[in-house]
């Protein structure tokens, strides 16, 4: 039997939602601009700085200013440190609304519905990711204990301890079990180098460096999880 650890941000839901809902809100004369362009830089530059904000090195409210801004002036636009601010204002607002994806819905009841164990790792301050895993209700699903959430511990996916940990708080072995997430670096690495299974969310297209690990299975834009989860168990 097979066990499926699942990511949270831009995996059980997807991330670009609210960040669209802030962007209207915000900026919408530059509505030319290539939106999943934008969410991608500023992704990039969120991960960039990342780790020195879970150290205190870089205020939340610093990297925040930071992700968004940087990410406009690679595309050519500069917008204050005050914009910056409403923007992330209205982008964890609009994350107060979050649903799980209608696909990963249907992949979690069929965890539970099939006796198969799953539970969550996900990187980020611990308040933050506890409140976004509540208002999705993963809690209905999977336990709070397994959960999983960098911010309660000394490391952070790819770190290899973060995956162990997980092995040890289910009771399962790496041979049997899947990490579902997008972040190449953060899961796929990760879980591949914990000699887990990967299963990577590719929504955007991210090219693999050529010497880089590869998945074990990649799902592009309108692939379903779900059914690959039945495949694999089928």
């Amino acid at each position: 039997m097979y066990n499926f650890i699942f990511d949270i941000d831009d995996t059980i839901y997807d991330q670009i939602i609210p960040f669209k809902k802030a962007f209207d809100r915000n900026f919408e004369r530059y509505a030319e601009l290539s939106l999943d362009d934008l969410y991608r830089h500023n992704r990039h530059f969120s991960d960039e700085v990342f780790e020195q904000t879970v150290r205190g090195e870089m205020s939340l409210e610093d990297m925040h200013a930071y992700r968004i801004t940087e990410a406009f002036r690679v595309m050519g636009v500069e917008i204050s440190r005050e914009e910056a601010l409403r923007f992330q204002q209205d982008y964890a607002s609009a994350q107060g609304e979050l649903e799980p994806a209608p696909d990963m819905r249907e992949a979690l009841d069929y965890c539970r519905d099939h006796g198969l164990k799953f539970g969550v790792i996900t990187n980020g301050p611990a308040e933050h990711q506890r409140k976004k895993v509540r208002q999705l209700g993963i809690y209905d699903w999977i336990k709070y204990e397994d959960v999983v959430v960098s911010g309660e511990l000394a490391f952070m996916k790819p770190d290899v301890r973060i995956f162990r940990h997980v092995e040890q708080q289910l009771g399962i072995e790496p041979e049997n079990t899947y990490y579902i997430g997008d972040s190449y670096a953060n899961d796929i690495v990760g879980a591949k180098g914990a000699g887990w299974k990967a299963i990577w969310i590719d929504r955007r297209g991210t090219e693999i460096p050529e010497d880089g690990v590869k998945p074990d299975i990649t799902l592009r834009a309108g692939d379903s999880a779900a059914k690959t989860i039945r495949n694999i168990c089928e």
